[in-house]
């Protein structure tokens, strides 16, 4: 009698069966190759954290936390995110080096769904911090190896949409006033509800050139050009600043050489409430969500006592290999098929081929119910079976 829980797995969590792990290994060190060949270094930090530093200080949902109890009473959680534990690893024990500092990471991290919806409670992160730089060529620096690393993997169909949280910020609530308001349209947005946030607008007592610029407002979606039309939405200066910085980042990233990969968004909201600048989203093929994300968050080490600048990204690893599809480049795998009598040969002959670097299988023949089923996934066959001399197939 099986027990009930035997096959099943906490909600969200999954399986990766060896296909999907090879792939993801594959495309894991492709971009930690290009990652570190842009001087950043790669650190881990623990899966378990106290609750009142990282839980507290992440912009994850509470009730998006797993949490429990150490031997001590002291409250935990699993990571919700890299960017607050890099954070504390920063303020605490990386103060008196050099900075800017550039660190990378590829980690697991944790949040808890409520209820089935096949999305993951558990996803691999790859990505970078780039801490103490506040200026507009450390947002491009980052860009610009967001393109790279993507480009590495072999991806070719994809586009970064950038956006800026002070040019909405500084459009909304100068029209509605609050920020509770504001948080309402955000949310419309946030959600790609613009049916909703159309309605809502309309019901908003305003004057009909302040609902009609809200209106407007969500057009904003394009090229470079998009930034020219966004001046005509505001009145104070402050968000004019906000576009003259997304006009230089503009201007370097085509430095850089990557402007066909680039559109701007200035409807863009995060679900992470600690951007405090630039921000943006990667979209791949046609994968549904993001496949990556980042921005400037300026005030997230004052909660560990630096005030300090910082910006980053990070990619999502299952949403990546969705985009990507098969990979056909796969490690090159032989096995050994041999019958008992001639095992020390075989096993002499699998020594040398590991030697040179080659995965090699060996499985005595006598052990398998079907030689081909088993056999077939192999590159390369050796067989050593009875007294003839061996045979590749």
């Amino acid at each position: 009698m099986t027990k009930p829980f035997m096959f099943e797995k906490p909600l969200g969590m999954r399986d990766t069966l060896p296909l999907l792990y090879e792939t993801k290994a594959l495309v894991r060190n492709r971009m930690s190759v290009e990652i570190k060949k842009w001087g950043y270094q790669f650190i881990e930090t623990p899966a378990l954290e106290y609750y009142e530093t990282i839980g507290e200080a992440s912009a994850i949902l509470d009730q998006q936390l797993f949490k429990l109890l150490d031997q001590q009473g002291h409250a935990l959680v699993l990571r919700p995110d890299m960017t607050t534990p890099i954070a504390r690893v920063a303020a605490s024990k990386l103060l008196k080096q050099q900075i800017p500092l550039r660190l990378a990471y590829s980690a697991n991290v944790y949040r808890a769904q409520q209820r089935e919806g096949g999305r993951p409670a558990e996803f691999e992160q790859i990505g970078i911090e780039l801490i103490g730089n506040p200026s507009i060529s450390a947002d491009a620096e980052i860009i610009s190896l967001l393109v790279d690393v993507l480009k590495a993997t072999g991806l070719k169909d994809f586009k970064i949409a950038i956006g800026h949280i002070g040019f909405l910020q500084e459009l909304f609530i100068s029209i509605l006033g609050n920020e509770e308001r504001a948080a309402v349209l955000r949310k419309y947005l946030y959600e790609k509800n613009y049916v909703g946030y159309r309605e809502h607008v309309k019901s908003l007592p305003l004057s009909s050139i302040d609902k009609q610029r809200l209106i407007d407002f969500v057009s904003l979606k394009g090229e470079e050009n998009t930034l020219s039309k966004a001046a005509n939405l505001l009145e104070h200066e402050t968000g004019r600043e906000t576009l003259q910085d997304l006009k230089e980042l503009a201007l370097q990233l085509k430095e850089f050489g990557i402007e066909e990969f680039i559109s701007f968004d200035l409807t863009l909201v995060s679900h992470m409430s600690y951007y405090t600048g630039t921000l943006f989203e990667v979209y791949a093929n046609q994968v549904g969500s993001p496949i990556g994300n980042g921005g400037r968050y300026d005030s997230l080490l004052e909660k560990f006592g630096w005030n300090t600048p910082a910006t980053g990204f990070a990619i999502r690893m299952d949403r990546l290999t969705e985009a990507l599809g098969e990979i056909k480049e796969t490690e090159a795998s032989e096995c050994v098929v041999f019958s008992p009598e001639r095992r020390k040969e075989a096993l002499d002959f699998a020594k040398e081929k590991r030697e040179r670097g080659i995965n090699v299988t060996i499985q005595e023949i006598n052990a398998l119910e079907n030689v081909d089923a088993f056999t077939k996934a192999f590159h390369e066959v050796h067989l050593y079976i009875g007294n003839g001399g061996a045979r590749s197939e």
